[in-house]
């Protein structure tokens, strides 16, 4: 057994003084509060690119409609015909997969529930350094504030796809959204990889240093493996994505040519020569692929632990479950090149990727068949949290089915950007992983805030969206079949589209139906906050360190010796217990009537577990 020095001595978090409200609550070093920051403005930012989404939405699902009622809002771009500007359709569209893939579904959701349980699950004061933790928080919030000041520009936002391809996103004169907007949107996403990359160091460091006497690897949630796995993902491909964007500046600003080559305007022919647009393909999505991972990891960690807990039974394939993120990780980094089938790669080239893309469908695989077996004859409890996780079991399967079609290079060369890519990418991982994020959210909402969210809101919220969510986006594989393009501002001018228009208007009502479903969640949380329900110290019954601290929230967590581990954290329902579950803090030799023979011979181990020293104090 290994020894780790995760716990701390008893005195030092007894004795710290009143930090004032500024450092508790504002720039705090404190992993609760940083969780609860980075919540809070992904919520802002999931509403904020929810509106953008249903703009958009609006115009492709009735183009002839008069938007004058959206000018005190949207100002200059609906012009004096009442249409939506062309140009800030493109910049709706492009700031809305910002926003969502990285502000809410990166950010939003790693963010919170890395800072959050890590140290909780596994034992720890605090994370490894606090200091950067608040770091990563305002480099995020400054991120924030750089991207919500671009949309108020006069050119307007970026505008040039959320994969800003060159040279579209290079020429500052190519359109409004590539202009200062453009150059707001590097500059903030250069903040963003520095937050990621400080949160990522500080996830791993905490957990490889920091666990609790006992919390050998293999007895770590799986809320744990997927969230170190996620920042060593992070950590790997994020700095790309940054000398990505460097470059894009450089040639934006500087005259340089990494992008560039051969590029007409007006019939006037630029000096750049020597570059390639095709480069920056390749640095975006050796990123933007295990980005896909880095958002859908953390999801599948979280509904590890709900679906387990809720069922009430051990999950199923504890460590086939780890190999299988350990195998999506790794592969993830070499499938990139899927996404640029159309780019005249080498067919024998594209081979191997295609290949290398099914293969990652096998961990895949593994993690959705091992969530189905472990609900197989569970004493299921179905609560919002659980509810939430098997939408995303469901979005998973069939949004993952559309991608082994995608996967596919004959397909694909025929599928490019339609909206069969579009169905497929967000039902996969924008909307699995957005269920992910709001099944953690009621889950450890009463450890977060000590109340109860209500639970009546909470079944109407996920049945109305999970609903919701497959009206808006099976109908798109239908007409991405059909042969409608991404992007387009709108398709009334192509006839063989117009067949397909009332189920595009169909969409958009379903779109708008499922957003106002949130707005049930968003009450339910803040009046819960103020106004919900006390709740217990361990509502779900459920075996992690987590539900061992005391319902209002201390200074490092426990408030004396922190808790020594002896089991994993999946001990539900074992024959011969009273009880249905075994918290990971109960010995083996207190449960002789449940132990299993290899449990028993673990009983002498105890003590040496005991006789660990503890070697590390959080600071006062």
């Amino acid at each position: 057994m290994s020894t780790v020095a995760a716990a701390h001595s008893d005195h030092a978090h007894d004795e710290h003084h009143d930090l004032g409200f500024i450092r508790t609550y504002i720039f705090s070093e404190d992993h609760k509060i940083i969780a609860k920051q980075y919540l809070i403005t992904g919520i802002f930012w999931a509403i904020i690119g929810g509106l953008m989404s249903l703009v958009f939405r609006l115009q492709l699902g009735f183009p002839d409609m008069d938007m004058t009622w959206l000018k005190p809002f949207l100002g200059q771009w609906v012009n004096e015909s009442g249409k939506l500007d062309a140009n800030f359709y493109l910049a709706l569209v492009t700031m809305h997969g910002t926003i969502m893939v990285f502000f809410v579904l990166t950010a939003g959701l790693s963010g919170t529930f890395s800072n959050f349980l890590i140290p909780l699950q596994i034992g720890a004061r605090d994370m490894a350094s606090g200091f950067m933790n608040m770091l990563s928080y305002w480099f995020f919030a400054l991120s924030s504030i750089i991207m919500f000041w671009s949309i108020f520009i006069e050119t307007g936002p970026a505008g040039g796809g959320w994969v800003i391809y060159p040279p579209l996103s290079a020429l500052a004169e190519a359109n409004p959204g590539s202009g200062l907007g453009m150059t707001l949107w590097l500059v903030s996403m250069a903040f963003f990889i520095v937050s990621s990359l400080l949160g990522g160091v500080n996830y791993v460091s905490t957990v490889i240093n920091l666990r609790t006497k006992g919390m050998t690897f293999d007895k770590m949630p799986l809320t744990i493996w997927a969230f170190t796995f996620t920042a060593i993902l992070g950590i790997l491909s994020f700095p790309v994505l940054l000398s990505a964007a460097l470059l894009l500046i450089f040639d934006r600003s500087f005259g340089t040519s990494f992008y560039l080559s051969d590029i007409y305007i007006n019939g006037q022919a630029l000096p750049n020569q020597g570059g390639s647009p095709i480069l920056f393909q390749h640095l975006f999505w050796f990123l933007g692929h295990p980005e896909v991972y880095i958002v859908i990891l953390p999801a599948l960690g979280l509904t590890s632990e709900i679906i387990a807990t809720n069922s009430r039974k051990p999950i199923f394939g504890y460590k086939a479950m780890i190999f299988s993120m350990a195998g999506i990780m790794f592969l993830a980094f070499i499938v990139w090149a899927h996404h640029m089938f159309m780019t005249g790669m080498n067919p024998f080239l594209g081979s191997v990727f295609m290949l290398l893309t099914l293969i990652i469908a096998v961990p895949s695989a593994v993690k959705a068949f091992n969530y189905i077996t472990t609900l197989w004859k569970g004493n299921i409890v179905f609560t919002p949290a659980m509810l939430f996780a098997i939408g995303l079991v469901s979005f998973f399967v069939s949004g993952g089915l559309t991608g082994i079609i995608l996967g596919n290079s004959a397909l694909d060369i025929q599928l490019h950007d339609t909206y069969f890519v579009v169905a497929h990418f967000h039902l996969v991982m924008g909307s699995a992983a957005f269920f992910g994020m709001i099944a953690g959210v009621y889950h450890w909402f009463p450890k977060m805030f000590g109340k109860m969210m209500n639970r009546t809101l909470g079944y109407v919220h996920f049945w109305a969206t999970f609903v919701g969510v497959y009206l808006v986006f099976f109908p798109m594989h239908y007409i991405g079949i059909a042969g409608f393009p991404r992007r387009y501002y709108q398709w009334s001018g192509f006839e063989a589209f117009n067949t397909y228009a009332d189920l595009n208007a169909f969409i958009s009502v379903a779109a708008i139906l499922t957003f106002s479903a949130q707005l049930i969640f968003v009450f339910n949380f803040v009046y819960s906050i103020f106004w919900g329900k006390k709740a217990s110290a361990n509502p779900w019954r459920s075996n992690t360190l987590e539900w061992t601290t005391p319902i209002e929230a201390v200074h490092g967590n426990w408030p004396g010796e922190i808790p020594t581990v002896y089991r994993w954290p999946y001990d539900y329902s074992k024959p011969g217990s009273e009880v249905d579950f075994i918290p990971q803090n109960v010995p083996f030799s207190a449960t002789p009537e449940s132990n299993l023979p290899e449990e028993n011979e673990q009983i002498n181990e105890e003590k040496e577990i005991d006789s660990i020293e503890y070697n590390y104090n959080i600071p006062d």
